[in-house]
């Protein structure tokens, strides 16, 4: 199954719209949602009225844009998007200091997804990746069972031998205790790399993620052009709501995990 993912709905009305566009056309399935931004309750409205499925992007790197109400929450979130900000290997790095900090930052996140789209996501990635930060991974924040984005499928020719053998460790850890697609790719790198052809095969018979981000004009014009459509047709595609059993799909009675 080939799922089509776009990140960071709801940060700001061009990134929503462009996504709702490709959905409209069938060039996507899903998209990620974050909270506390600019378009976020917009977002929400539009989710519901067209039937997306929606996960959360969570949201450790960048201040928030939107309305938040706890001072308190919004501390600790400008305390790790500073620490995120030191160094691109912060997010290697595990903060004994702001062990509270993830865990109240995740439960507000979800919380308000939850007030936004008055259910629990459907999956939880994060945005540039910072779920999979080291802090998030030795706390376990996010609940077991979850469906969680994994690393980048990419192989030691594509990315050198200490990355590859990293994510592999930490995809071990995510299979452990979450729910994940058996691939995950992105769209911009398969463009340019031209390796589609790939991700539409691996679809046949395994779960493959491909995420991307429609704001990107190549990445719109692709996902609505009618060779992608046609493409995809033919293949067996769907959302991270089929991921999950039949008694947890959305039905408006769902309970969201808010805790780890």
């Amino acid at each position: 199954m080939l799922i089509i993912n776009a990140d960071d709905w709801g940060r700001c009305t061009m990134e929503t719209d462009a996504a709702m566009a490709c959905f409209q056309v069938g060039g996507l399935q899903s998209v990620s949602a974050m909270v506390f931004m600019d378009d976020a309750e917009r977002a929400a409205k539009m989710a519901n009225e067209s039937g997306i499925d929606v996960g959360l992007h969570l949201n450790f790197n960048q201040s928030f844009t939107g309305k938040i109400k706890s001072a308190a929450l919004k501390e600790s979130h400008e305390r790790i998007v500073g620490f995120m900000a030191k160094s691109k290997y912060a997010q290697l790095l595990y903060h004994p200091a702001l062990r509270s900090a993830f865990r109240d930052v995740y439960q507000g996140q979800v919380e308000e997804f939850v007030r936004l789209y008055g259910w629990g996501p459907s999956h939880v990635d994060g945005h540039q990746h910072r779920h999979l930060c080291t802090n998030m991974l030795i706390q376990k924040v996010i609940p077991p069972g979850e469906i969680v984005r994994r690393s980048f499928s990419y192989s030691r020719k594509e990315n050198g031998r200490i990355d590859c053998m990293y994510r592999r460790l930490v995809d071990r850890v995510l299979t452990s205790r979450y729910q994940l697609t058996d691939y995950f790719f992105s769209l911009s790198r398969c463009l340019k790399t031209k390796t589609l052809d790939r991700v539409y095969q691996l679809a046949k018979s395994a779960a493959v993620e491909l995420m991307a981000h429609p704001v990107v004009p190549v990445e719109r014009d692709y996902l609505t052009s009618i060779p992608h459509l046609n493409q995809i047709a033919d293949l067996p595609v769907g959302n991270f709501q089929q991921m999950q059993p039949e008694s947890a799909r959305r039905c408006g009675q769902n309970e969201p995990s808010l805790t780890a």
